[in-house]
């Protein structure tokens, strides 16, 4: 047995649902989780976003200068952003395709901050209702 956590973005949790199912997920927890990644450090990527992000806020801001602030932050790593945990325990044999419809899932073309999937060996389960152990207590 294996344990899959798979962060991602937020705005990726309904298609990663789908995905699971699809692949065959038997069952997976998902919780709003806060973190950040790798800092980026090519300075055309960060300054590009903050282009997006800015033209993307409203032309009547009050304050420009503190909504530059939080963008700057949002994309220099000083600052936390909001995702989406899953967790996935499943078969030896079934992570490859569980991994795969994950990535394909959530890659983008943005270079940055796409999320990242952690496999872990599981010691045993156990299922509170009928104390079944092992896979017994997943499947």
């Amino acid at each position: 047995m294996k344990e899959i956590m798979a962060v991602i973005r937020m705005n990726k949790t309904n298609v990663t649902k789908k995905a699971l199912v699809e692949a065959g997920v038997a069952g997976f927890t998902a919780v709003k989780v806060m973190g950040r990644g790798k800092r980026v450090e090519d300075s055309s990527i960060i300054q590009g976003r903050k282009e997006e992000l800015l033209a993307l806020a409203a032309d009547d801001i009050l304050d420009r200068e503190e909504t530059e602030k939080q963008v700057t932050s949002f994309l220099d790593g000083s600052r936390l952003f909001p995702r989406r945990l899953f967790t996935i325990l499943a078969h030896d044999e079934d992570v490859p395709r569980i991994v795969e419809a994950i990535i394909k899932a959530n890659k983008t073309e943005n270079q940055v901050g796409d999320g990242t999937i952690f496999v872990m060996p599981i010691g045993d389960a156990v299922r509170v209702r009928t104390a079944e152990t092992g896979e017994a207590a997943i499947w």
